[in-house]
């Protein structure tokens, strides 16, 4: 697993832990559940994020 500094959580998070935390990182974006924080996560070439990023943004427009 890449290095990791800060996990970053979603202001838009529920208060019973119910999300997703992220983090860049040399090689891309991490991924992991926050209930979990010692466990596994997902690592995602910074260009595939944003093709997740842009998808989100264009289905949240309604295109």
């Amino acid at each position: 697993m890449a290095s990791v500094k800060h996990w970053r959580k979603s202001s838009r998070s529920s208060s019973q832990a119910n999300c997703v935390e992220i983090a860049t990182t040399e090689h891309g974006v991490a991924a992991r559940d926050s209930k979990r924080p010692h466990g596994d996560s997902l690592l995602f070439p910074r260009a595939r994020w944003n093709d997740f990023l842009r998808s989100l943004a264009s289905d949240r427009a309604g295109n």
